[in-house]
């Protein structure tokens, strides 16, 4: 890439990218990619032209948007198109995620990497059932094994989770309040008829 390439032009190779592998790509290769062999494309440069990108998606009213996932960059489709998307093409049929599913992703988002055995001292139940439920909907995915006796899988939240709630990286998890703490100590000690030492 030479010094004169402009901006339009780095916008561009960086859409035909994202279009080109249709999955999320690293911040890093794409500035790699778009410089030269010996200096990557410069991060302040990189920044400016994605926020243009995504502004663009935004002002004109596209049918896609350009989301950030734990720093990568994907090309989506907007929400409120996917019930016209899937009269054309064989989407996958929204998950439903019932309470117990959730719970166990929560625990997996707040605590990861966790085993199913961390999984299910949190709970107090199983949780085969949500655990390969959440890996089936691509939610959750194997890290890596704990060093341990017969080394359990350790399982963490994936891109597809971000997307499908919406946030661009783990940071953007709320906090857990005290309060809350507090409440779910009571609630467990109700559902148990025991009392949870704080």
């Amino acid at each position: 890439m030479s010094d004169t390439q402009s901006q339009v032009n780095i916008k561009s190779a960086i859409e035909a990218i994202l279009f080109a592998t249709g999955s999320a790509v690293e911040g890093t290769k794409l500035m790699a990619a778009l410089g030269t062999e010996e200096e990557p494309l410069g991060k302040k440069e990189f920044n400016a032209a994605i926020e243009e990108l995504k502004a663009g998606y935004e002002i004109e009213e596209r049918g896609i948007h350009l989301i950030e996932l734990d720093g990568k960059y994907q090309l989506c489709t907007k929400n409120e198109y996917y019930d016209v998307l899937a009269k054309i093409v064989n989407m996958p049929k929204k998950h439903s995620l019932t309470d117990v599913i959730l719970e166990t992703l929560s625990i997996v988002a707040y605590k990861q990497p966790v085993t199913r055995a961390e999984i299910e001292k949190i709970r107090g139940v199983s949780c085969n059932h949500a655990v390969n439920k959440l890996v089936e909907y691509n939610l959750i995915c194997e890290v890596g094994r704990l060093d341990a006796p017969g080394h359990p899988i350790l399982f963490g939240t994936t891109d597809d989770f971000l997307r499908c709630f919406g946030i661009s990286s783990m940071d953007e998890l709320p906090d857990i309040s005290p309060e809350k703490i507090e409440d779910f100590r009571k609630q467990a000690e109700a559902e148990a008829g025991i009392e949870v030492p704080t």
